[in-house]
């Protein structure tokens, strides 16, 4: 019988390259496909793209798989970078990532593959996957402070079928243990950080290539003027760097953002009193439901309401239209408008929306 073809994304990086290394160990027939989402040279000149695809092509020929690149940077401008600068214009956070899983990296890219001859499409992310009677199901990865569910919870269930995740039952550590032992070029590279298409370059200094700088006041919540702001759009609830603000003389903390007000141009923040960051709950707009979604109105579950945080306990209820609110079993700190609230079974990904408003 001929064997079954996976298409795996190669980023040049360590994860991708165990993921089509297991495959290929699994008997499929693996091709590599490189993607190229944006096109920019980092500060030192060079062209981290390029970097990228000489590994794809080293682990590719070790491995001895075919590979090909596409070219899918004006598809990420149109649906990706435009939302992004889009939400920054609105004041708000967004989150980048979700939205190139499910607009290119799930879409394009995967009929790309189809077109390539693929039975499956497969990615190095830390997540896992069951496929049971025509319902895909979004799993926990073994490792919970990689798993990555989190910025695959806006998948429809057509983007999901057909998907396998080969690192599943793997932690970072044995990933890179394979890597070493197989002698694989990226088995020591360093993983990407921070959002794509900015990389670690500085935040602020990239943002002023897309906004006009539109300076303000810093008002504590009482009204007080205390300092000026560059303009709203580079700051974040909670942040505590980059205030420029010195201390108040005979007393303890630090000055952190609690507030932006677009409309007047104002940024509100306080001083070593937090509990203006807490928030009692939230409504999420663009719920996407993943069918493992309990049917009741009102259930409890967890969620997270960004990446690098341990799942909370909420209620929720359901308000019709792809909206939920969500009342936290605990006051949680800094929950940011634009950015995505994820629903959590013990096993599954229940899915995700973005947050609309806190209270």
């Amino acid at each position: 019988m001929a064997r079954e073809t996976v298409v795996v994304g190669l980023s040049g990086g360590v994860d991708s390259s165990v993921a089509a290394l297991l495959l290929k160990e699994q008997g499929y027939r693996v091709i590599g496909l490189f993607m190229r989402n944006w096109e920019e040279r980092d500060g030192q000149g060079a062209c981290t793209a390029e970097e990228d695809f000489e590994d794809v092509k080293r682990v590719s020929d070790l491995l001895g798989i075919p590979y090909y690149t596409v070219d899918f940077s004006k598809e990420y401008m149109d649906r990706v970078f435009s939302y992004f600068l889009r939400e920054y214009a609105a004041g708000r956070t967004p989150n980048p990532d979700v939205l190139c899983n499910r607009e290119i990296k799930f879409g394009p890219f995967k009929e790309y593959a189809r077109a390539l001859g693929a039975d499956f499409i497969a990615t190095g992310h830390y997540c896992g996957i069951s496929h049971e009677g025509g319902v895909h199901r979004l799993l926990k990865a073994k490792d919970s402070g990689k798993d990555q569910t989190y910025f695959l919870c806006h998948l429809t269930q057509a983007q999901l079928e057909g998907v396998l995740f080969p690192l599943a039952d793997l932690d970072k550590e044995e990933v890179r243990e394979i890597a070493l032992r197989r002698r694989l070029p990226t088995a020591k590279k360093r993983d990407s950080t921070g959002i794509c298409f900015i990389g670690e370059r500085n935040f602020r200094e990239f943002l002023k290539n897309y906004f006009p700088a539109q300076p303000g006041r810093i008002l504590t919540l009482s009204g007080e003027e205390v300092g000026r702001h560059m303009g709203l759009m580079y700051y974040t609830l909670g942040q505590r760097r980059g205030l420029d603000l010195g201390g108040r003389k005979g007393e303890e903390g630090r000055w952190f953002v609690v507030k932006k007000d677009l409309a007047e141009n104002i940024l509100y923040v306080s001083h070593g009193d937090e509990s203006p960051l807490f928030s009692r709950g939230c409504l999420v707009t663009e719920m996407n439901d993943i069918p493992t979604m309990p049917e009741e109105e009102v259930y409890e579950c967890g969620v997270k309401l960004r990446y690098r945080q341990s799942e909370q306990g909420a209620r929720v209820t359901r308000l019709g239209g792809g909206k939920l609110r969500l009342d936290f079993m605990e006051p949680q700190r800094a929950v940011t408008p634009g950015q995505f609230a994820v629903l959590y079974d013990e096993r599954a990904c229940l899915g995700g929306g973005i947050i609309e408003e806190i209270f």
